[in-house]
């Protein structure tokens, strides 16, 4: 019998216990990280380039930022920051050590490695001191975190006066009926895409319930302002499909 004083959570479609979710998690993405990369390609048609592009034309990265990507994988968003700002740093964190061992062969590849550092850790306990990043990102990564909540309150506080936080996550389209349209592609093509690809149909079935599960832009926004952060904004991106949240410890 499960205990009444049991939190629960959700993994994609399944309710589980919230200890329980960090794991799945880690399993999902550990068995995932080879092809990672060339499922994001396959999936969003190349689409989501254009969407981590707009995140940095948005956060204008600056020479001297030091920059804490969370959630950050493969390095995609810390190989952009560092293009725009030569003379910035990063460090990516992730809480699945596999997507970080992709993450540092690309690194190699790209005469990066000595602008960043690679740090196995979890969102919602950030290894870090106070006031120690000028820029927080998380890029569809925030909506497989246990405690958003949590996970929030972590950023606003390695975040120096001044710092920004911004997050690029899967959301809501705004038309019903394009809404549906795309559940059709989502749940009927990309599991399969994952089972042809990367021989694992129940990660991506995974991946495509968990953004169901997602706030829509201004309950996520709603979120944000409640952890601390000031000039709360949001902009749509391919329709919705994706959006982006900016937010200031001021």
């Amino acid at each position: 019998m499960t205990d009444e004083t049991t939190k629960t959570t959700h993994f994609g479609a399944r309710e589980v216990r919230e200890e329980e979710k960090a794991g799945l998690v880690h399993g999902v993405f550990s068995k995932v990280a080879a092809r990672y990369d060339l499922m994001n390609d396959v999936m969003s048609v190349g689409i989501h380039r254009a969407w981590k592009n707009a995140m940095m034309d948005w956060l204008a990265p600056r020479d001297g930022q030091r920059l804490l990507d969370v959630a950050g994988g493969t390095g995609d968003i810390s190989f952009r920051f560092l293009r725009r700002a030569p003379g910035a740093t990063a460090v990516v964190l992730d809480m699945t050590e596999q997507m970080l061992i992709e993450g540092r062969k690309r690194a190699e590849a790209e005469a990066l490695s000595g602008k960043l550092e690679w740090v196995t850790g979890d969102a919602m306990a950030l290894p870090f001191d106070d006031a120690t990043f000028d820029v927080y990102t998380i890029s569809f990564g925030i909506r497989n975190v246990t405690r958003i909540e949590d996970a929030l309150a972590e950023a606003f506080r390695v975040l120096r006066p001044g710092g920004r936080l911004m997050v690029l996550e899967f959301s809501q389209i705004p038309n019903t009926a394009m809404q549906k349209a795309y559940d059709l592609y989502s749940f009927n093509v990309i599991p399969r895409m994952g089972q042809v690809i990367a021989n694992d149909r129940d990660s991506y079935q995974y991946l495509v319930e968990s953004i169901r599960k997602f706030p829509d832009q201004d309950t996520f926004a709603e979120l944000l302002g409640a952890a601390g952060f000031e000039q709360v904004k949001y902009r749509n991106l391919s329709l919705g499909v994706a959006a982006l949240h900016s937010g200031w410890k001021i």
